[in-house]
């Protein structure tokens, strides 16, 4: 191909109704998200304060007064972190499952949206950490025939979670192919 051609414009499939929707997923995931993102910024800032504190106590305040300092920054963005970043995931991620795909939109800073043909999908998963049992939430996880990885969609309901396996499962045992 000549280098200073132009490149061909992109075209739309012959049959519209095989192109995937062009907008964000339909479902938000569980409102109780929120406060489990913020739980894990909190574990994680117990996770830095911990040395720099226990630094300070060894080497006393006075001498490692540049350890003040560090846990005063270390509070204040993770804090900050705890604060702002939740509610603004709560916003962003979207899941939705068709009988064609499986519809993702994550991220904040470097939105991702993911879709995974049902013909491709190989298992589902759920997963429960600690912190999802005490909030009562869950994950679900499609593993497909893709380089790129799973299809996660992490923060919802426990109950939701089931029913989504289910019919994911039932969906992907009716629907024709190998998921390779």
């Amino acid at each position: 191909m000549d280098p200073g051609a132009a490149a061909a414009p992109l075209t739309r499939p012959a049959d519209p109704d095989l192109s995937p929707p062009l907008r964000p997923p339909a479902h938000q995931v569980s409102p109780v998200a929120v406060r489990w993102w913020q739980l894990r910024s909190l574990l994680l800032l117990a996770v830095l304060l911990v040395p720099q504190v226990a630094g300070a106590l060894v080497f006393g305040f006075p001498v490692a007064g540049w350890l003040v300092a560090t846990i005063a920054a270390t509070a204040a963005v993770v804090g900050a972190w705890a604060v702002l970043v939740p509610p603004l995931l709560f916003r962003i991620h979207r899941w939705e499952v068709t009988d064609e795909a499986v519809y993702t939109l994550s991220g904040w800073l470097v939105r991702e949206w993911r879709i995974a043909p049902i013909s491709r999908v190989q298992t589902v998963d759920t997963a429960h950490g600690p912190l999802q049992q005490a909030l009562g939430l869950a994950s679900v996880t499609v593993t497909t025939a893709s380089a790129r990885g799973p299809v996660k969609i992490a923060g919802l309901a426990a109950a939701d979670a089931t029913e989504l396996a289910r019919m994911l499962t039932e969906t992907t045992q009716a629907t024709p192919g190998d998921a390779t």
